[in-house]
């Protein structure tokens, strides 16, 4: 099916430079070199953008019986964005999709004092997420997954990464990651997938026994089926010492499967600096980083991703140096964290926590939700642009400013969504 969106308002194309590479440092906030100005419109031919050039024209050319109103003639609609903006399909690329249970206790207890990892020393925490997880068919996982992702889409997320993480066990985690294969074969949403059998120690297994089976059994078998796009290890005192991750990291890349990390995100334990030198496709949370680690991840090609409505649910502070980052150049994404204590499926709420309480421009923002996240992901088709030739993955906000993006926290600025060239969401 072709679509014809008229009469835009901004349209945030993102095309500055060489998009295969992130933006960096004062261009991301370069509106005039990556905004088209209001009266634009876009032809969808299928699953890629065809044209972007003035609204007028296009609709001559290709609409000349449309009449102003939304109408299908065959195969072609006609949507009018009456000066709506236009933004790229928001990229999530760090989420905790599948799991099953409730972590909703655990709020008073981070209330009474307790930390992450007392709460889960006490029995909660990934642990309590496993036991509930466990025993969730692929099917009944499949089915939160899609419930979950299609939240996702209506408000303008069009590309997740998803984890598994909650079995910890070969055959817990196959299925998981099972699961997160079937719900990208049901949702409009691309879902990319990413092995954490690495999220934490299994109770009464030992160290040494588990770190065994990671490396000799869950990387193989998950190579064999070839389910995972990626590798996770969760890289904090308390879990995984670097020298783990390190060894873990390397049996994957054997079998072919680049890593993404959690590092850095209670203590700097050089957590991000091992990302860099590992080749790591990114490193996430990094909220603890030095700045000696930040300019290495820069160094290597290593992106930076903050997770904030982390430290939000946590009630701790957000302070994470965006302004230092793009002070020195250093490419960066944001990104949901969706888990059992994060329940934020919402990026343009991410968004609205970086602007209003950290201080960051609101396009530097959405090209940290697009463009940038983007080129950490090997999908040529998903470039978190507005291009001819790109993937047609693109929103329509209710603000005539591509700003608007994240400057409704208890409301969804998104109006329509199209994925991979059809419209999947109308919030109309």
């Amino acid at each position: 099916m072709g679509v014809l969106v008229a009469n835009c308002g901004e349209i945030a194309h993102m095309n500055d430079g060489d998009a295969s590479k992130p933006l960096v440092g004062a261009a991301m906030m370069d509106k005039e070199a990556n905004v088209h100005p209001p009266g634009m419109g876009i032809l969808v031919s299928g699953s890629s953008i065809d044209r972007v050039s003035d609204s007028e024209s296009l609709c001559s050319e290709f609409a000349p019986w449309w009449d102003g109103s939304d109408a299908m003639v065959g195969e072609f609609r006609v949507l009018d964005a009456a000066g709506k903006a236009v933004i790229p399909g928001l990229i999530d690329s760090h989420t905790h999709l599948l799991w099953g249970g409730d972590r909703s206790s655990e709020m008073r207890l981070r209330q009474a004092g307790m930390s992450y990892k007392e709460i889960a020393d006490a029995g909660g925490g990934i642990a309590k997420t496993v036991r509930s997880t466990r025993g969730l068919s692929v099917q009944e996982l499949t089915g939160i997954g899609i419930s979950r992702a299609n939240r996702a889409t209506r408000t303008g997320t069009t590309v997740m990464e998803a984890k598994s993480g909650y079995g910890l066990d070969t055959e817990s985690e196959l299925r998981l990651l099972q699961a997160i294969n079937e719900v990208d074969q049901h949702t409009n949403a691309k879902i990319l997938p990413t092995w954490l059998g690495a999220h934490d120690f299994p109770h009464r297994r030992s160290r040494e026994e588990y770190l065994e089976e990671l490396v000799c059994e869950q990387i193989p078998a998950v190579a064999e089926q070839g389910v995972a796009m990626w590798a996770d290890v969760f890289c904090e005192e308390g879990w995984f010492s670097n020298e783990e991750t390190e060894d873990i990291v390397r049996g994957a890349a054997e079998y072919g499967i680049p890593s993404r990390l959690h590092v850095d995100e209670f203590a700097d334990s050089g957590g991000l600096a091992l990302a860099a030198e590992l080749g790591a496709v990114s490193g996430d949370h990094v909220a603890k980083s030095s700045p000696d680690s930040r300019q290495a991840a820069s160094d290597s090609g290593t992106m930076q991703t903050f997770l904030p409505g982390t430290p939000l649910v946590l009630g701790l502070p957000m302070d994470a140096p965006l302004a230092s980052c793009i002070e020195n150049e250093w490419a960066f994404s944001i990104a949901t964290d969706y888990n059992p204590n994060c329940r934020i499926l919402s990026m343009p709420f991410i968004g609205s926590l970086v602007t209003t309480r950290m201080g960051m421009d609101p396009f530097a923002a959405l090209v940290a939700a697009s463009r940038n996240p983007a080129t950490t992901l090997d999908q040529p088709e998903v470039t978190g642009t507005i291009v001819e030739g790109t993937r047609a993955d693109l929103s329509l906000i209710w603000s005539d400013s591509v700003d608007g993006w994240c400057q409704t926290p208890g409301e969804n600025p998104i109006s329509t969504t199209i994925i991979d060239g059809s419209i999947v969401n109308s919030n109309n």
